[in-house]
């Protein structure tokens, strides 16, 4: 089996770029470190670094085999956690996957309802945009977003419980003529720099291109974001318009215009799925009591 510390080492080895630099920040020995990354070649059979110059260069090997140990140390770091908590008498975790406008305005209440129940419960939360499902790396709650105009997601395991469905809304820079308007007609978008938070294929870029296409065009995208803070930001700043979720649009800064779309009016399907074998325990339940309240709150329509 290999060893797991060594991994880390060669990890180290590769960030720092050299035996040197990884030694100052483990604060080992040079000599530590050359040790270790010899145990790990003798371990793994691979030839790890070759000479070049008066240094040492990683081996093509060496980089797949950091790049691939990643996971297996995150999952092993994990179980740390849960030894950890296992030893100190906290048993009990919450996990929950979810999109980042409702971690934000969500998931706080939702936290603080759970812990007033049971103070000893830890939480694990994570971001779901760019991953693949739950299922693939179970949780207890996972909180999606559908399209309206695609089949129901349905994931081994777990109990489908869909939360409402929310209106996309445009923000746009200050004093734009579109904003004089109550609501702005998707077509009236076409000719317009759109600055897109989504770099992924996720439901929410599907939703938007489903729109534009039924209004007739393909939007003129001058920038592609993974985020829709900075989405925003380059919106305050006059460098074009954005269409967010209603919920991500709560976060747009003072003095840019927000205002509903229509022809068509674009909507996603918000859905939490729940472990089957985690659903009827008392956090799980006050989280989706919370979750429903917040979501009837934010002005979710009934699915």
């Amino acid at each position: 089996m290999i060893n797991p510390h060594r991994l880390r080492v060669l990890r180290a080895v590769l960030t720092a770029g050299s035996i040197h630099g990884a030694a100052r920040n483990l604060h080992y020995s040079p000599a530590t470190v050359s040790q270790h990354m010899a145990e790990l070649a003798r371990e793994t059979g691979l030839e790890l670094f070759t000479r070049s110059g008066r240094g040492l260069a990683p081996t093509p090997a060496a980089v797949h085999l950091s790049e691939q140990a990643g996971e297996a140390l995150a999952g092993l770091d994990r179980l740390d956690r849960v030894v950890t908590d296992l030893r100190e008498g906290r048993d009990r975790q919450l996990t929950i996957s979810t999109f980042s406008s409702a971690a934000k305005h969500w998931l706080p209440d939702v936290v603080t309802a759970v812990r007033a129940q049971d103070p000893g419960l830890t939480f694990e939360i994570s971001l779901n945009e760019s991953e693949a499902p739950a299922a693939s790396r179970p949780v207890d709650i996972d909180v999606q977003q559908e399209s309206l105009e695609e089949p129901e997601q349905h994931f081994p395991g777990y109990l489908r419980h869909p939360l409402g469905i929310e209106d996309f809304e445009v923000v746009l820079p200050a004093g734009h003529p579109l904003a004089e308007a109550e609501a702005t007609s998707v077509h009236d978008l076409r000719d317009l720099p759109w600055i897109d938070q989504d770099i992924y294929d996720s439901p929410v870029t599907r939703i938007i291109r489903s729109a534009c296409r039924a209004a007739g065009f393909t939007p003129r995208v001058m920038a592609k974001l993974d985020d829709h803070y900075a989405a925003l930001g380059l919106v305050e700043a006059g460098a074009g318009i954005t269409v967010l979720t209603r919920l991500a649009a709560l976060d747009a800064p003072a003095g840019v215009a927000v205002r509903p779309l229509v022809n068509p009016r674009i909507q996603r399907r918000v859905v939490a799925h729940i472990r089957k074998d985690s659903g009827s325990t008392p956090p799980v339940a006050t989280a989706m009591e919370t979750l429903e309240r917040l979501a009837q709150e934010a002005g979710l329509l009934n699915p």
